[in-house]
């Protein structure tokens, strides 16, 4: 990935992809290149244009949701339910899981 990374880095600077750019910014970085690597590298890309390869890629960045109000307080009468009907939530949620689990599996 180094390779790409330094290809990438040249051609933001406006900077051809060569053996020998691509070999020092490597080396800058502290990698120990390896030549043929660099070569091959730089014969795939002199085909490509990266412009293009990058705006036709997918994205997979996650969207980033708004941030939610904090939780409100639960008014008392609410917070002293009964402890079986939490019980039974929890039972309720627990076997809903189970069954999407068991979904996975066929």
């Amino acid at each position: 990935m180094e390779y790409i990374y330094a290809a990438m880095l040249l051609h933001r600077a406006g900077k051809p992809i060569d053996e020998e750019n691509l070999t020092r910014v490597l080396h800058a970085a502290g990698v120990n290149v390896d030549p043929i690597k660099v070569k091959a590298l730089v014969a795939a890309l002199s085909e490509i244009n990266i412009d293009e390869a990058i705006k036709s890629a997918p994205t997979f960045m996650p969207v980033a949701a708004p941030i939610a109000a904090p939780p409100v307080e639960a008014p008392k009468a609410e917070a002293e339910k009964p402890k079986k009907e939490e019980e039974k939530k929890e039972e309720k949620r627990e076997e809903e899981a189970l069954e999407g689990l068991a979904s996975l599996f066929g």
